[in-house]
């Protein structure tokens, strides 16, 4: 369909509370405030005609555009290239810092040229509140107000003292359009600050560029904390970067993705909003961020893990303890609606905002989170007497309802069964449960938490096990393989080198891998509730990567992860899928898939150093 770059063709900016996508193009399609899961003001990525969107771009028809990141930063170059000359949008979001909420953000949009002459093409057209809300249009010589009823934004102008108005300036059904000329050497642009309606104040070229090196200054100093120090160096500092962009600051919560409703499938229905914090998806990222030494960002996700457990003890609706999802400040009105004024990225509808399998009961998260919380009290950040007393109650509450049906990691909407990997994970959640209360002599009924840990061990070696498929398999009722299952000689249960673990593999290789790449499981066989297919999944690839490596197996290994890495976006991002054609589908870029992959990068960098490889 006309009008939409590919979901990789984009580059991830953010300031730790919001966050914007900008394509190669030189447009941002994307950009929700004063929050990830706030409504969008700009939206051309789900609807090009009506969602909104900031360009910036060379009046000729004919260029060529490319994008790259400062080295070790969140500053975006877009570069266009012309037969007149060569120029470039220089964006970032200054960082609004952990202390508190607040309502006013910044898009900063530095336009230069650096080569020859170029003309640019300023198209500025939000649409707030996912399109629905109005507003009206105020033009000044120094810049613009648009104010909805709810909703404001102001746009400062950069430029020099004795520049003149904008040529070619003008207001069109409440957009503005305008035109600038700017040769070799010259610098303007456009500050972008939502929750303001004025006063306009025109911003300096030299002040634009101390908010510029301040923002350098910040990602570099940030990232200077990594201690991995492997073979892949580059990919696992810009997943970090990626990763502390879609972290909300304010209280540490990690969202899944910054988009809502890119598809899984082009023209289907699998379109989930994703700008939310998973339990999981928090609980992973605590590995990863102190496999990587950033143990204060680790620490912030613990706490806002145990703040969800304090908040939420009483059962409800057959669920448990936990939501498996919550918005960034820990609360929990997830309401999914479609919004049928929008069209979808390239046609594919329906638009979810919200997520209504936020209630849904998926027993995973309890190991996830119990596995977290010993892996920070491992690196030294120990909960004290009231978070234990928390802990000891989310493992009783395992103890008592580990054996039951519930709807898995997948989030399917075809009804609840008795998913191995569930199973699998309260297996962890006692585990671990036992292994804290041991190291600290906790009060704890440990006797029971042995006993229906090892009850949950013996059920999956007798019923998560298929004798047909020589494999473990989706859940009982089925002899479905799936690829949640690789983490199973990750956490343990398992010795990665145990017959029934390489006959698993064996199987996956053989039905879930192709050229590399990983299938979550085969809908065909093991229907989900929705209609459509999906492509590879790039959190179970980096999944497959760690597992072959535990199993010893580290030329294919390496293989599979060097394979994998040629799928990253130009920038090194990547989405939740690739298809068949080798396209992202997704949503963009996807938490779990660069916490994936920095978990298969330390595993594998170990295992090929113990190995002299």
């Amino acid at each position: 369909m006309p009008g939409y770059p590919l979901i990789a063709d984009h580059g991830l900016l953010g300031d730790l509370q919001t966050a914007a996508l900008v394509a190669t193009d030189g447009s941002i399609d994307w950009f929700c405030a004063p929050r990830f899961d706030s409504p969008s003001v700009f939206g051309a990525l789900l609807d090009h005609d009506r969602g909104g969107h900031c360009r910036v771009r060379p009046t000729v028809e004919v260029f060529t555009s490319k994008q790259l990141y400062l080295p070790d930063t969140a500053v975006l170059v877009t570069r266009f290239l012309t037969e007149a000359g060569v120029g470039e949008v220089v964006d970032f979001m200054p960082v609004t810092g952990a202390t508190a909420a607040v309502d006013r953000h910044h898009i900063v949009r530095m336009v230069r040229c650096v080569r020859g002459r170029m003309t640019f093409a300023l198209d500025i057209a939000p649409r707030f509140d996912y399109g629905r809300e109005p507003h009206e249009t105020h033009l000044t010589e120094s810049g613009v107000v648009f104010h909805g009823a709810r909703t404001a934004m102001t746009v400062h102008l950069i430029r020099e003292p004795d520049d003149e108005r904008l040529a070619s300036i003008r207001v069109d059904a409440g957009d503005v359009h305008a035109e600038f000329a700017l040769e070799a050497g010259q610098t303007r642009g456009i500050l972008l600050e939502t929750g303001a309606a004025g006063p306009i104040q025109e911003v300096r070229v030299d002040a634009a560029w101390r908010l510029h090196d301040g923002t350098v200054a910040f990602w570099r100093n940030w990232l200077s904390r990594s201690t991995y120090t492997g073979r892949w160096r580059e990919m696992l500092n810009r997943s970090a970067i990626t990763l502390k962009l879609m972290t909300y600051a304010p209280t540490g919560g990690l969202v899944a993705a910054p988009t809502a409703a890119l598809p899984e499938q082009i023209g289907g229905e699998r379109n989930w909003d994703y700008r939310y914090t998973w339990v999981r998806d928090a609980s992973f990222s605590v590995y990863s961020l102190l496999g990587m030494g950033f143990t204060d960002e680790a620490a912030a996700l613990g706490r806002w893990l145990r703040d969800r457990v304090d908040e939420q003890t009483d059962v409800k609706n057959g669920g448990g303890p936990l939501n498996i999802m919550y918005r960034v400040d820990g609360s929990t009105d997830l309401t999914e609606e479609v919004l049928e004024h929008w069209e979808g990225y390239r046609g594919s509808a329906p638009v979810h905002i919200g997520n209504g399998a936020a209630g849904q009961l998926q027993l995973d998260i309890y190991g996830e989170a119990l596995d977290s919380i010993y892996a920070a009290d491992r690196h030294g950040i120990t909960a004290g007497h009231h978070g234990w007393l928390r802990i000891r109650d989310l493992v009783d509450w395992v103890a008592e309802n580990w054996d039951q049906p519930e709807e898995g990691i997948w989030e399917t909407r075809g009804g609840r069964q008795d998913f191995t990997y569930g199973r699998l994970m309260c297996w962890v959640a006692l585990d671990r449960g036992i292994r804290l209360a041991t190291a600290h002599g906790r009060p704890a009924p440990l006797e029971r938490w042995h006993r229906e840990r090892d009850a949950v061990y013996n059920q999956i070696m007798d019923r998560g096990w298929s004798p047909t498929r020589r494999a473990f398999r989706q859940h009982y009722a089925s002899d479905v393989l799936d690829s949640s299952l690789l983490r199973m000689s990750t956490v343990g249960f398992i010795t990665p080198t145990d017959p029934m673990w390489t006959s698993t593999l064996a199987a996956m290789d053989g039905e879930l891998v192709t050229d590399s790449l990983v299938y979550r499981y085969d809908p065909e066989a093991s229907p989900d509730g929705l209609r459509g297919s999906e492509g590879t999944f790039s959190l179970c690839t980096f999944a497959y990567v760690d597992s072959l490596a535990r199993a010893g197996r580290l030329e294919k290994a390496r293989e599979t992860f060097e394979k994998m890495l040629t799928y990253a976006n130009h920038l090194g991002l990547y989405s939740e899928e690739v298809a068949l054609t080798g396209e992202q589908l997704g949503n963009f870029p996807q938490a779990f898939t660069h916490l994936a992959l920095v978990d298969a990068a330390i595993t594998l960098d170990k295992r090929l150093d113990r190995a002299g490889r």
